[in-house]
């Protein structure tokens, strides 16, 4: 905090460096030099709080246009000047700059880029703050706001152009929101991005924030986002793909030199498939009719849901329905076909659904594999249930086995859990077995939607029994572990490592799968597996992310063993990724502590040093209660299990990198690209650092002529040493370590 005696030209030089700390866009304020003096000191904040920021962004071809609002708000009693500063993007333009004060527009000025490199090199010096690093050779807009009243808020809207990079088919747009450094309070952060394409656009993804997508046509696409206030921004990041193939295929690839790569691939179809183009299929529906079916109206709903997916099969698609209680029930003896009165049929036999009785799965499950046939149709099997098996076999393990015995080969197995009194082991097994999916919907989530979502999704089949060939690339541990099936409107996403010794440019990537009884393969040509890609460094801990949901499922579904524990801990710990085996907990002397509890408890070094073993039951992430890792990785039934069964499902298909960080408290955990550091006795240490290994070292003073001629030929390192003024980094095989200047 700051007096208004302070010289107000300094304070606009610091924040004017400071502005790329918190990116979105500021304004730096000062006392009004044309207002009377107040009555009392006056205490300024380094920047003031924005209440809220909204991001409309339209984007044709490649032409991206984004309008800007920003309200912000002073708290203080007096009337104040201010100067606006905000970081052009690369290549972008001004549009129009308004502030709203009645009819009044102040026209803004561009600071050129070596004029903002030389304030920083100054300021930073002068003001030992770190975050000012990130701000490192950006254009800046700015312009002077007056008058910003006592007690109000200040709206400002901003309009700017950029032409956006395509590598690959693959376009990128990103907006900055913030790397973590944050000087202002951010308040809700909303946005919109409408796409128009001349060119159908596939696989929109955003690895920074969960996004709401909707296609209005194959050239359009409409994605939403929200951030409330309270969490760290981060930039807003989208790609997406532009293609008229029939299939549509985007590649990122992140590698350091010396290292495994990452490399995310996307692929989805076109949507504009003809009806003859589509495999027809064969599917039954089993569902769940016992008594507990009753509560909360599930029966309506499921009911709701199952008349969805059967109005919504083609003419050409096969049909059965089975309904269990104490004992199964066909509506069939086998399957019909789904032409008008076949899907009249089912409506008739759903309508009459009643719940009542116990809960035999084992029984269901062999009934609804026994309706399908040898063929080269699709075949989809989904079950529906809200408890437990209570009737018949009620052993775990034989209803796995029985379901091994009783399938036919090529049917997918999805099961929906309703409820918390559903075994979350048993269906996650049985889904995984037989390639499908295990869902869950909770109490307080809609049956009906979610289920006739999915119905909506597998009644289009498009490409079946996938086989990619990555044509030479040397490939590890990559998920999905096995390819799903193709449906209209749906998109794949692989992550995964890449080990080859050389540069692999323009290799083509072929996509074998069925349609039907027909084979087809398609060829994706001139992709590119670099040994050095700077770009896309949130690679990583995504990998990272999938790696430990994929573990999980394992631990959960055949218990807990040593490795898998082990290798838990030591992805959590070192991507910064919440598990049930990691939490972290601010204690004593600004350590970061990571624990880890199970069967055999223990706490990791922590510069040489045990911490002291923490109880399983102390709290993490802003206040919730951490859940004792083996309760979390066994549990079966109930909320934590559905809850758990849910976020390993999720870590292996998310597509974003946000998830967890709610969880992370930023005082002592911080990911920086594709790093994890954690506040080590008031030092910001690498995870990737170890202290026995003989790495060659580099020691720098923060703010030496040494510290900054190594910036100017490593400016990546900036966003690091932007964590403090003590950082130990290890990059480009050799450990930078950063000490306070006396």
């Amino acid at each position: 905090m700051r007096k208004v005696s302070i010289c107000v030209t300094f304070i606009l030089l610091v924040l004017a460096t400071a502005v790329m700390a918190s990116a979105q866009g500021m304004i730096v304020p000062g006392p009004c030099r044309r207002c009377p003096t107040p009555p009392r000191p006056v205490t300024l904040p380094r920047a003031l709080p924005v209440k809220s920021i909204n991001i409309d962004t339209k984007i044709a071809g490649q032409v991206a246009t984004t309008h800007l609002v920003q309200i912000f708000r002073n708290d203080s009693d007096a009337v104040l000047e201010g100067t606006y500063l905000f970081p052009i993007p690369e290549a972008a333009s001004i549009v129009e700059f308004a502030i709203w004060d009645g009819d009044r527009k102040l026209v803004g000025e561009v600071r050129s880029r070596e004029e903002a490199r030389r304030i920083y090199d100054e300021i930073v010096r002068r003001q030992r703050d770190p975050g000012l690093l990130e701000y490192a050779g950006k254009d800046l807009f700015q312009a002077s706001i007056f008058p910003i009243p006592a007690r109000s808020d200040k709206k400002l809207e901003l309009t700017y152009t950029q032409v956006l990079k395509a590598e690959s088919g693959t376009v990128s747009y990103r907006y900055p929101l913030g790397t973590g450094h944050n000087l202002a309070q951010i308040g809700l952060v909303s946005g919109r991005v409408e796409i128009d394409g001349k060119e159908p656009v596939r696989n929109v993804y955003s690895p920074s924030h969960q996004i709401d997508l909707a296609h209005h046509g194959s050239r359009n696409a409409r994605i939403s986002f929200e951030e409330k206030a309270g969490r760290e921004p981060q930039d807003f990041q989208l790609f997406y793909t532009i293609s008229r193939e029939d299939f549509g295929l985007s590649l990122l690839t992140h590698r350091e030199p010396g290292k495994d790569g990452y490399f995310l691939m996307m692929l989805s179809p076109k949507d504009d498939w003809s009806e003859t183009e589509y495999a027809a299929k064969d599917i039954v529906f089993v569902l769940d009719t016992s008594g507990s079916m009753n509560d909360e109206g599930k029966m309506e709903k499921a009911r709701s849901a199952l008349l969805f997916g059967v109005k919504s099969l083609r003419d050409t698609d096969r049909y059965n329905i089975v309904s269990f209680a104490g004992e199964e029930r066909l509506m069939e003896s086998g399957m019909i076909q789904a032409d008008a009165a076949g899907r009249a049929r089912g409506e008739a036999f759903v309508n009459k659904l009643k719940a009542t009785g116990g809960t035999n799965i084992n029984d269901a499950l062999r009934a609804g594999f026994k309706q399908f046939s040898q063929s080269d149709r699709p075949k989809m099997l989904v079950f529906m249930t809200d408890g437990l098996p209570t009737v018949g076999e009620t052993n775990v393990s034989r209803i796995i086995e029985n379901a091994r015995e009783a399938r036919l080969p090529g049917v997918r197995l999805f099961t929906f859990g309703v409820g918390y009194d559903v075994n979350t082991a048993l269906l996650d097994k049985l889904a995984a077995e037989n390639g499908g999916v295990a869902d869950y919907v909770e109490p307080k989530e809609n049956l009906e939607i979610k289920v006739s979502n999915f119905f909506a999704k597998i009644n289009y089949p498009v490409l079946t029994d996938l086989i990619l060939n990555m044509g030479g690339v040397e490939t590890d541990l990559v998920y999905p572990r096995n390819l799903p099936d193709l449906f209209k409107g749906t998109q794949i996403t692989l992550i995964g490592r890449y080990q080859n010794p050389d540069d692999l440019k323009r290799i083509n990537v072929l996509l074998t799968g069925k349609t039907g009884r027909n084979s087809r393969t398609y060829t994706f040509e001139n992709l590119n597996f670099a040994l050095k890609e700077d770009d896309n460094d949130f690679l990583p801990r995504l990998w990272a992310t999938r790696r430990v949901g994929w573990l999980m499922e394992q631990i959960r579904s055949n218990g807990e063993q040593k490795e898998l524990r082990d290798e838990v801990v030591d992805l959590g710990t070192r991507y910064g990724i919440v598990t049930p085996y990691t939490s972290y907990l601010a204690v004593e002397s600004n350590m970061a502590e990571v624990t880890v509890s199970g069967a055999d408890q223990q706490a990791l070094p922590i510069n040489g040093r045990i911490a002291n073993r923490p109880s399983a039951n102390r709290t993490f992430g802003g206040g919730r209660s951490a859940p004792a890792p083996k309760e979390a990785a066994k549990a079966t039934t109930g909320a934590l299990a559905v809850q758990q069964s849910k976020r390993d499902r999720g870590q292996q298909e998310t597509i974003s990198i946000t998830s967890d960080d709610k969880d992370t408290p930023s005082s002592v955990v911080r990911n920086v690209g594709n790093k994890t550091f954690y506040l080590r006795d008031n030092v910001w240490t690498d995870s990737d650092f170890k202290a026995e290994a003989r790495t060659p070292e580099t020691t720098l003073v923060f703010g030496s002529d040494e510290y900054f001629a190594l910036l100017k030929r490593e400016p990546r390192l900036a966003t690091f040493f932007a964590l403090g003024e003590r950082v130990v980094v290890v990059y480009g095989g050799r450990v930078y370590r950063v000490n306070a200047s006396k």
